[in-house]
């Protein structure tokens, strides 16, 4: 019997290695059909540059951020020896030494020899220190939306409850300061109330009016387009990366897909029938308006993909997120750059930058700049806003002086300089 079974083995490498050509066109082929995956997917897509750059720059700051804190824990100073956070490296990330890479930031950080021991050490730099002070402060001052925000969060959840574990990991995203369980959590007892230290419920469960960041989109197009409000009514902004493809009988299935109602994200789900017929693609959409939602709630609009699926139990999602995210290229966008994938929240987004900036994003931004100078020996980068201020106001300027012909010309451009 052995023999039999290796004679037929042998037999089928043997004509499975026979190439199909003109001489055995007669002989059937099964040609497979090529999967479709949310990995060939993340391979084939559209690549975004402004925002795989944008993702480049963060990464950039949280491996500084986090040098921070690892030099913060020691609590012997505020310096510590680079032979020392040579042992960091992977902690942090890096792919390169961490004496080149603090060389490559001075803006960022103070290298310099130590007073007794003569060997170098290292710092985080005043204008760096004090970028991070502001942002602290900054989300002091914004106590009161950071409590909303996280309300809005909790109203989306199945039981209004959520883990303090995955909202530790978007605590920067949200804009919550460090210790939020102390100073947000347990000082605003009238609206959390804390189950088991580790589990957040809202005190107030009554199912209050919420609107949906998208609702204002949707009024905004149905008024100003005139759309009609059955196109309009469960609609998302769709915005393509350049050079995407538009395939025979996409938009046909994009209109279908915008007209398809669902249960919107602050609305109980309890008589949805996800195996019933277009029950998935029902609660497909509402995943999206969710994940489209939470974004929305983001300070800048993005998140990283192995965090969100700390939510899908809490917010009841049944479906794959990171293949659910590169079926709706035009709703968001993956950057792979780093050692993590980042999903931006697309319509947010303009030229690499938000289109509605808040303060701590604002903040942020200045620290990405401090980061850009580099080796640079300029004493500051202005950011893209005041270029465009400083911009604004030079045109203003010009159209003024060469609007005034009669007299001396030069005498305006002189009282500029004054």
């Amino acid at each position: 019997m052995k023999p039999f079974e290796s004679a037929i083995s042998v037999s089928a490498t043997h004509f499975s290695r026979i190439r199909f050509g003109p001489f055995n066109y007669f002989c059937q082929r099964r040609w497979r059909k090529p999967l479709v995956t949310a990995q060939t997917r993340l391979e084939d897509r559209t690549r975004d540059l402004k925002l795989d750059k944008l993702a480049t720059e963060i990464r950039k700051l949280r491996i500084i951020l986090k040098l921070r804190a690892l030099m913060i824990n020691r609590k012997r100073g505020p310096f510590v020896s680079l032979q020392i956070m040579s042992r960091w490296r992977n902690i942090a990330g890096l792919n390169i030494g961490i004496g080149e890479f603090v060389h490559k930031y001075r803006h960022v950080f103070d290298v310099f020899p130590h007073p007794v021991m003569r060997n170098l050490c290292c710092r985080i730099s005043g204008k760096m220190t004090a970028l991070i002070e502001q942002e602290e402060s900054v989300v002091k001052d914004l106590e009161i939306e950071t409590v909303q925000r996280l309300k809005k969060l909790l109203r989306m959840s199945v039981n209004g409850a959520l883990h303090v574990h995955a909202l530790r990991l978007v605590s920067k995203e949200l804009g919550l300061p460090d210790g939020f369980r102390e100073s947000i959590l347990v000082k605003y007892a009238d609206d959390f109330r804390l189950v088991d230290m580790e589990i957040v419920e809202l005190v107030d469960k009554r199912e209050n009016e919420v609107v949906a960041e998208v609702e204002q989109w949707r009024e905004r197009e149905f008024r100003e387009k005139w759309l009609s409000e059955f196109d309009v009514k469960y609609a998302f902004p769709v915005n393509f990366p350049t050079g995407f493809t538009i395939q025979g009988g996409f938009r046909e299935r994009l209109r279908n897909w915008q007209r398809l109602p669902y249960a919107k994200p602050y609305e109980r789900t309890q008589g949805i029938r996800v195996r019933s017929r277009g029950g998935m693609q029902r609660h497909e959409k509402r995943a999206v308006a969710v994940l489209h939602e939470l974004l929305s709630l983001t300070v800048e609009k993005l998140v990283d993909v192995e965090r969100l699926v700390h939510f899908r139990r809490d917010f009841a999602i049944e479906v794959n997120i990171r293949e659910l995210l590169l079926k709706h290229p035009g709703i968001f966008y993956i950057s792979t750059k780093g050692n993590t994938q980042i999903v931006f929240l697309r319509e947010a987004y303009a030229k690499g930058g938000l289109v509605e900036p808040n303060p701590i994003y604002i903040v942020r931004r200045k620290m990405q700049d401090l980061v850009l100078l580099g080796r640079r020996n300029t004493k500051q980068l202005q950011s893209s806003m005041e270029i465009k201020e400083s911009d604004r106001a030079t045109a203003a300027y010009n159209g003024d002086w060469l609007c005034k012909r009669e007299g001396s010309w030069v005498l305006p451009i002189l009282e500029g300089f004054d």
